[in-house]
């Protein structure tokens, strides 16, 4: 990955073909959508529909069976292709190292790579965190924060190094509902201030619907659509009417 420098051009992904199996199970079975240059693009399903392994394989974690992923064009399995573009990752559970405090924690990448002095890196992770509104909290440690603060901290970490692709691993999991509205907000903010591509794999119906340019809805291991929000509302698949509207109370009322 290259030193981080300012406002870095956003990048195109695209998946075509992919496909995996695990002893014997396929679990993608041939995915094919692209996601343009600085959107918000959502990967949305219900548990176990692919969501996580799709996630593994366009940050170069898996190898796909059969099938490839670009970014600008170019096979994610070229060697030098990962580290010429800056891709950031937003995981599921934060991610961060409880030893450290927060202001450690966001600026890591650019100590353990010696990237710049001390001063700059102070500076660098001040200016992150008042971009999540966590401005003053350097010197907190991780035990300290609630759960969306935690995730806000992990979104500064990743625009430390001025990524062209934020990804973005169920950001909204384990929060209640305020926090998760916060999350979203987020995501928004950072559409209109930096230069990068965000991909976001979820099955919270209310951010995708809520950040979305485009949504793709997954269902065990198929994409069924890709659209915008309005569209992927009204699709007659009735898998993903099914999804989008599903109702706890209505569902036990109907197996009592």
């Amino acid at each position: 990955m290259n030193e981080p420098a300012s406002n870095p051009p956003a990048v195109g992904v695209e998946v075509r073909g992919l496909r995996k199996s695990f002893n014997g199970q396929e679990v993608l079975k041939g995915l094919d959508f692209e996601v343009k240059p600085g959107e918000v693009f959502v990967i949305m399903g219900p548990s176990g529909s692919g969501k996580s392994v799709l996630l593994k394989h366009i940050i170069g974690l898996e190898k796909p069976d059969a099938g490839e992923i670009l970014i600008e064009g170019e096979s994610v399995a070229s060697p030098d292709v990962m580290s010429r573009y800056r891709m950031a990752m937003v995981f599921q559970s934060g991610a961060l190292f409880n030893s450290l405090t927060v202001g450690e924690n966001v600026g890591l990448y650019l100590t353990e790579h010696r990237l710049n002095p001390p001063d700059e890196i102070a500076r660098i992770v001040s200016e992150k965190l008042d971009e999540v509104g966590l401005k003053g909290t350097e010197d907190k440690m991780p035990a300290e924060l609630s759960g969306g603060m935690k995730k806000r901290v992990a979104i500064a970490r990743a625009l430390v190094i001025e990524p062209q692709l934020i990804l973005y691993d169920e950001p909204t999991s384990e929060l209640d509902p305020l926090s998760a509205v916060v999350i979203g907000e987020e995501i928004l903010k950072l559409k209109r201030r930096i230069q990068a591509t965000s991909l976001v794999v979820s099955h919270d119906r209310d951010l995708a619907f809520g950040v979305a340019d485009r949504i793709a809805v997954i269902n065990e291991g198929r994409i069924l659509t890709v659209g915008s929000p309005d569209e992927v509302r009204r699709h007659p698949d009735p898998l993903i009417q099914k999804f989008l509207h599903a109702d706890f109370k209505a569902h036990i009322k109907s197996n009592v």
